[in-house]
């Protein structure tokens, strides 16, 4: 949006033409949602508050949370509306990958959002159950799917690329609106089972992000790509300002929600952002390098799955509790060491996935 006026202002003012480059516009973005955040975010809490949309804390749980009862939650809301106005904002509005992103993020949050007030209104409901919950993410992953297959522009754009080999691209065909759907609802899912903690899902997301962005940057750009030798996918790049709305949209929001938690993000945020890095992975054509990157969301997941199947078929738990972070509570461990360690992994864990761009 404000980048076609600026455009039109640059002819007149040169010095707007600053505003053309996609990096400041990222930059510009990044601040917009932090600021953003900072505004909303002590309003939102009190109209929470207010209404008394707070967390109910599960009976089964660890016992040390009890005490977080009450607190505000939904407030995923925040990191949506700020990341969406400031991508908005600042990239360019005819370029395909953003309103595809958009579509993702907004709908897997809407998802979140029936769910979670579903949760809150006590005994009239409890929220979506797991099969219509996972019927309506399939449906928004598989429409944001098939349009980026369908709109793809050279063969690259549904390839499998695999890290570390120059030449080795996967033709998916089909096989490629199977894949993408996959990552997309996976990784929603991944990032909001690792919400169990204060500020323990939203700095590993917002790290992610980051690598993301840098993939996109790299890979609309005809010569990085090409001396780095990943694909060159033109449009790519634009999706950084996204990726960077919502770096300054989940920096904004931890403020808030670092230990001691004044609010929760809800499903409302984690489904949205946990499909959105899906979706940006897919574009990037990086799936791999994002199970890299979110490789803490991978485990935990993976933990609630090993969990589940060992009790089945031998009613023994491999965990005190899943998902992961749990156990870790359990043990004994408190809950600013557990956030703080995984956050130190999950940085080395994107740091790793950008080495791949060198390691090729």
């Amino acid at each position: 949006m404000l980048k076609n006026l600026f455009e039109i202002l640059a002819t007149e003012h040169s010095g707007l033409n600053v505003f053309r480059y996609l990096t400041f516009r990222a930059i510009c973005s990044i601040l917009t949602a932090l600021v953003m955040s900072f505004v909303i975010g002590p309003l939102l809490i009190r109209k929470l508050n207010k209404l008394r949309i707070g967390e109910t804390i599960r009976e089964d749980g660890p016992t040390s949370h009890q005490h977080k009862s009450g607190t505000p939650t939904m407030g995923g809301a925040l990191i949506l509306v700020a990341t969406v106005i400031a991508t908005l904002l600042w990239s360019d509005l005819g370029n395909r990958f953003i309103w595809i992103t958009l579509f993702t993020c907004v709908g897997f949050g809407l998802i979140g959002w029936i769910d979670d007030r579903g949760k809150l209104r006590g005994d009239e409901g409890r929220g979506l159950s797991k099969r219509q919950k996972f019927f309506w993410q399939s449906i928004v992953a598989a429409c944001a799917a098939y349009t980026l297959f369908a709109t793809a522009q050279s063969p690259v754009e549904t390839q499998l690329i695999v890290p570390l080999f120059k030449s080795v691209a996967v033709n998916l065909g089909l096989g490629y609106v199977l894949l993408a759907w996959f990552v997309i609802v996976g990784s929603s899912n991944a990032v909001n089972l690792t919400d169990g903690l204060d500020g323990l899902a939203i700095l590993p997301s917002v790290l992610v992000a980051g690598g993301l962005g840098v993939f996109a940057y790299l890979t609309g750009h005809a010569i990085f790509s090409g001396y780095l030798g990943i694909p060159h996918i033109s449009g790519a790049g634009e999706v950084l300002v996204f990726c960077s709305a919502l770096m300054g949209a989940g920096l904004g929001f931890l403020w808030f929600n670092t230990y001691p938690a004044q609010v929760f993000m809800g499903d409302v945020g984690a489904l949205a952002i946990g499909a959105a890095l899906g979706t940006v992975a897919v574009i990037v054509r990086q799936e791999i390098v994002l199970a890299i990157m979110g490789g803490i969301f991978v485990v935990e997941t993976l933990s609630v799955i090993l969990q589940v199947i060992s009790f089945r078929l031998t009613g023994r738990r491999l965990f005190r509790m899943a998902p992961l972070h749990h156990h870790y509570e359990l043990k004994g461990w408190e809950e600013p060491k557990i956030i703080v360690r995984f956050w130190i992994i999950s940085l080395i864990l994107v740091l790793i996935g950008l080495a791949t761009l060198k390691i090729r």
